[in-house]
């Protein structure tokens, strides 16, 4: 019985953990300081070329958030990080955010803040 009830507060105890961090994608609207204003689970329209749907979030940053590129691998799926992005949310990608906002996966901690942002870069204008 004893033994029982231990295995079960291990579980238990994992699973709080597992819950408590999160890792999800959000669409950033603006960054106001330690703030951010993000759309969660909005999809791509292509016949409108705009965001439709999902919730609006505010999230706080921890004040040693990793800011960094990112791109998917489509071999494994899985998203790679690359070089820490220069002025971290002060770069001028986050001042000058477009109306669809800016696509990026944040991780939070236990706290619920933010602690890793990975900014996926859209497609290069060609020059003329």
């Amino acid at each position: 019985m004893l033994r029982k009830l231990a295995c079960v507060a291990v579980v238990l105890g994992f699973s709080v953990g597992l819950i408590m961090a999160e890792e999800f994608g959000v669409n950033i609207k603006k960054v106001d300081g330690d703030k951010i204003t993000a759309v969660k689970g909005a999809k791509f329209n292509k016949d409108t070329k705009k965001l439709e749907g999902g919730t609006e979030v505010t999230l706080t940053t921890a004040g040693d958030v990793k800011v960094v590129s990112g791109k998917k691998n489509k071999d494994t799926k899985k998203v790679e990080t690359g070089d820490a992005i220069e002025g971290g949310l002060k770069n001028k990608m986050f001042t000058d955010i477009g109306e669809n906002g800016l696509n990026v996966r944040v991780t939070t901690n236990d706290d619920g803040k933010v602690t890793e942002i990975v900014v996926f870069g859209g497609k290069k204008k060609k020059a003329n």
